[in-house]
This record gives C-alpha cells, sequence and structure tokens, in this order.
C-alpha cells in the first residue's frame, strides 16, 4: 500500500464545493423575525432534524443579512419552493435586499409571529430552540410548530450551480 498525497486544504475546499455542485438539493426560503424586523434567504441546507420532537436545522452563512436575528435567537420559518417561485428564489437569494425580498409571492403571517408563503409546496413554522457555530457557518435548531401544505409536489432544485425544476 502506498501513502497517498493529500492536498493542501485550499485545494480540499475547492474539491468540496465541485462535488457538492452534484447533489441535487431542494430549494427553499427560510425567513426570521424578531419584532418589526424580518429577513428572508434563499437556502438549500436545511434538513429535518428530529420527529420527536419534531424539528427541523437551518444553516447560514456568518456573511448572510440574517444572521444576526437567528443568532439572536429569532424564530424562522422554512418554505418549500415548486418551480414557479423561481422569481421569489433569485429575489431572496440576493436579487432584492431587506423588506424587498418580500415583495412579490404570497406571504402570510405563520404561527410563529414570522412569514409563510401562501403557495409553497410546504411551510413550516419553527420556535428557536438551539444554535451552534462552525466555521463560516451557524447552524441553527427550531421546533417546528406549524406545517403548511399546498399544491402538488413539482420543487424547485438547485444542482450544478442552477435552477432547475
Amino acid at each position: 500500500m502506498t501513502n497517498a498525497v493529500l492536498p493542501d486544504a485550499g485545494d480540499i475546499a475547492g474539491a468540496l464545493k465541485l462535488g457538492l455542485r452534484r447533489l441535487a438539493k431542494a430549494v427553499v426560503v427560510v425567513t426570521a423575525h424578531r419584532g418589526d424586523a424580518r429577513a428572508a434567504m434563499t437556502a438549500t441546507a436545511v434538513s429535518e432534524l428530529s420527529l420527536d420532537p419534531p424539528s427541523l436545522l437551518v444553516c447560514a452563512n456568518r456573511s448572510a443579512s440574517m444572521f444576526p436575528l437567528l443568532k439572536d435567537g429569532a424564530d424562522f420559518c422554512v418554505n418549500i419552493l415548486d418551480g414557479s417561485h423561481r422569481a421569489i428564489a433569485d429575489r431572496c437569494a440576493g436579487g432584492a435586499a431587506g423588506d424587498a425580498r418580500f415583495a412579490e409571492g404570497d406571504w402570510r403571517q405563520a404561527a410563529n409571529g414570522g412569514w409563510v408563503l401562501g403557495d409553497a409546496q410546504a411551510s413550516f413554522a419553527c420556535a428557536f430552540e438551539q444554535a451552534h457555530f462552525y466555521g463560516t457557518h451557524g447552524i441553527f435548531i427550531g421546533r417546528v410548530i406549524d406545517v403548511r401544505i399546498a399544491g402538488e409536489v413539482g420543487p424547485l432544485i438547485y444542482v450544478d450551480g442552477a435552477f432547475r425544476s
């Protein structure tokens, strides 16, 4: 057996990024709120965590505009987008800022006081439970307190650097 030469950390990060472009993920918009402040971001780093207690986790980059709200324990909502929501995904991925991210779409008040997209495939209102920090990101765990389901299954996905239906 020969010893393999491991690439340096920069090469690993680049290879990881290229490899993850091949992992198709559902596109969601995460919203967070505290008082009158609200924020929205497009994400793919969202996952179910547990059914008992019912919970989801959301990962957010420290540079994301909503990061301070999440870091301070804001409740949040996760909205699973369908193919018709591409413009909302673009808007919340940086095409607009602040409240302008809510200018398009059927945004409704959620059970936790946050914002859900009325015609999202599914929306989950979450009460903030925990936060963990690792490298460039925060991992935010929310207890699911309400679920809304609408429409047919037809997810908007992100793969190879592009949205696809």
